[in-house]
């Protein structure tokens, strides 16, 4: 590759994609946005305008700029989970090295079919598991490796996602519909826990999984008596309700900035009417008892690898705050720590007299976007296209699809009662 910046191209932009798009932003000699392919006009010219990329180098999607003659290095794709593979494949063809937003596929078909794609193009393709780049789990993955907690006997973690978020991203948002977003609830938030389970582990591989879960929250037959169909127009409870998009968007108005308010970007300055009246239709001012949904609210994952260990993960929706915990538990110690504070504690086992064990508190103090992830994670993919080294969190695709393969597995277990059911690898 020549010297220089890469240069890239953003496909789809989304939130996701710009944020990792200001890497070229803050490292000009690293990396260019020299191209965009975007369905949205608006969003397109915006894009163009922020990167100053010329009209011919704007494309409504990304087959139109497979078909256009190469002038990149490579591609940044944030498009929705279920075009991943069908908006890569041809990027691939084309020649174009690609970051990826996870998850990479919604089935196990797609995820070989993309995973061996890459290898017959001979293109580089990296997943955006921006959780290992966290500094939080890259002080776990350091003390593992440094031996001091001995061989992993079990691994454990839990992600409990607020009700405000549970509400915007999944009960009310993009991803509240398997049939239409084809992502089930484990596959659009948890592939993250699990791609850290199984990156931690990898000096063995998952070999059983299984899985329970259920909807129990978000069902018609818990909305209060007498509620309405939408918050702001229909109901009295908009004052007192939880889940009232009073209470959550427009008290909030600048939380989920870039979900709720999609509609009104182009608007200047928006008003409280704006987004009243915007809640009026939207599905984020539907009654969250009534909607459309059919993700579950909690499950949680068991795992038996290959060398005997276990591993295992519960997302739990609706909690009073966000945040993630883990707890890694070897022959000589253990890890115990809370992603949303940022603290680890290391536990050595101490038998002296007056002993149990030595605690070592650990304060992780990157509290950005993914605990800092993002941008390291844009940073490696630079040095990868570029045949540099990489870190230990590289995110390539071959060591990403063993966790897909895990996630498909778990929601196929969910579904046949939580029977226990092989991974091939």
């Amino acid at each position: 590759m020549e010297s220089g910046p890469l240069r890239v191209i953003i496909v789809g932009g989304g939130h996701r994609s710009l944020t990792y798009a200001e890497y070229a932003q803050l490292n000009k000699d690293r990396m260019q946005i020299v191209g965009v392919a975007e369905p949205d006009e608006s969003r397109r010219n915006m894009i163009a305008k922020r990167f100053s990329i010329p009209p011919e180098h704007c494309f409504r999607d990304a087959l139109a700029l497979s078909e256009a003659p190469k002038f990149a290095d490579a591609v940044i794709n944030g498009t929705m989970d279920h075009i991943h593979v069908e908006t890569t494949l041809p990027l691939l063809e084309a020649g174009y090295d690609v970051l990826l937003e996870k998850p990479f596929a919604v089935n196990e078909r797609e995820a070989r079919l993309l995973a061996d794609t890459a290898v017959r193009t001979g293109r580089k393709v990296m997943v955006c598991f921006v959780l290992r780049y966290a500094g939080f789990y890259r002080k776990i993955k350091e003390i593992m490796l440094s031996g001091a907690i001995g061989s992993v006997i079990d691994i454990h973690s839990a992600e409990y996602v607020s009700y405000h978020h549970m509400s915007t991203s999944y009960v009310r948002g993009k991803w509240n519909n398997s049939d239409r977003c084809h992502s089930t609830m484990l596959l659009a938030k948890c592939c993250h826990d699990i791609d850290i389970i199984t990156w931690l582990m990898s000096e063995t591989k998952p070999k059983f999984i299984s899985s329970f879960g259920s909807c129990i929250q978000y069902r018609p037959e818990n909305a209060p008596e007498g509620s309405g169909t939408y918050c702001l127009v229909d109901c009295p409870y908009v004052d007192t309700c939880v889940y009232s998009a009073k209470r959550l968007y427009l008290d909030h108005p600048d939380r989920w900035v870039v979900y709720v308010w999609d509609k009104l970007e182009n608007i200047e300055n928006p008003t409280d009417e704006d987004r009243r009246e915007l809640l009026r239709t939207s599905p984020y001012g539907r009654c969250i008892y009534k909607s459309d949904n059919n993700i579950v609210d909690h499950q949680s994952v068991n795992i038996l690898f290959e060398n005997g260990a276990t591993g295992s993960h519960s997302m739990i929706g609706g909690a009073a705050t966000g945040t993630r915990k883990i707890s890694v538990t070897g022959t000589k110690g253990m890890i115990y720590g809370d992603f949303e504070e940022g603290r680890l504690t290391v536990s050595i086992i101490n038998p002296d007299p007056g002993c149990e064990k030595d605690d070592t508190e650990i304060t992780v103090s990157e509290h950005e976007n993914h605990g800092g992830g993002d941008l390291k994670l844009v940073e490696d993919f630079v040095a990868y296209c570029k045949g540099e080294k990489t870190s230990v969190s590289c995110t390539s695709i071959d060591g990403s699809l063993l966790s897909h393969l895990a996630v498909f597995l778990a929601d196929e277990s969910m579904e046949k009662g939580g029977i226990p059911l092989e991974i091939i690898t």
